[in-house]
């Protein structure tokens, strides 16, 4: 079984200080579309499995980020991605924390092109009362360190 995606360090984006979370996506022959390009929804897949990466932080003594939902998307497609070797990254970090959720945004990028730009809102769900839950203490930890220098957290 070929890898699609792979984990990189995080950088320093050049956003305000913040980290961002770097996750290296393959691009594969299945996710072109008729016209030979990167088909519009898998670049959804991609930033879906940067976003998966990017949760999934598994410090010593830490635990993973509790359950939660995808409120909104936001993307512009800037360039089409074709079938190459190489990876493109997919970078990650966070623009606003509120009590129960946050926003996630990304870039697709090689060293030489801006693919895609997005935003993501996710929000804390208890999925036993399904219900809008809190984040918790160790959640905005976590994303504190990919908070954008002077955005607003309550």
């Amino acid at each position: 079984m070929v890898e699609a995606a792979t984990e990189a360090p995080t950088t320093d984006g050049g956003n305000g200080g913040a980290r961002r979370h770097v996750y290296l996506a393959h691009v594969r022959f299945a996710d072109l579309d008729p016209l030979n390009h990167v088909n519009n929804v898998r670049m959804l897949t991609y930033l879906e499995d940067a976003r998966i990466s990017f949760l999934r932080w598994d410090g010593e003594g830490r635990t993973r980020f509790g359950s939660l939902v995808v409120a909104r998307h936001e993307v512009d497609y800037v360039r089409p991605i074709l079938l190459r070797r190489e990876p493109v990254r997919v970078e990650t970090w966070v623009t606003e924390v509120k009590n129960a959720s946050f926003t996630l945004e990304y870039e697709i990028v090689d060293d030489d092109h801006l693919y895609v730009r997005a935003k993501s809102v996710l929000v804390g769900f208890d999925l036993d009362t399904q219900r809008v839950r809190r984040l918790d203490q160790d959640e905005r930890d976590h994303l504190a360190a990919y908070q954008v220098a002077g955005e607003p957290s309550p």
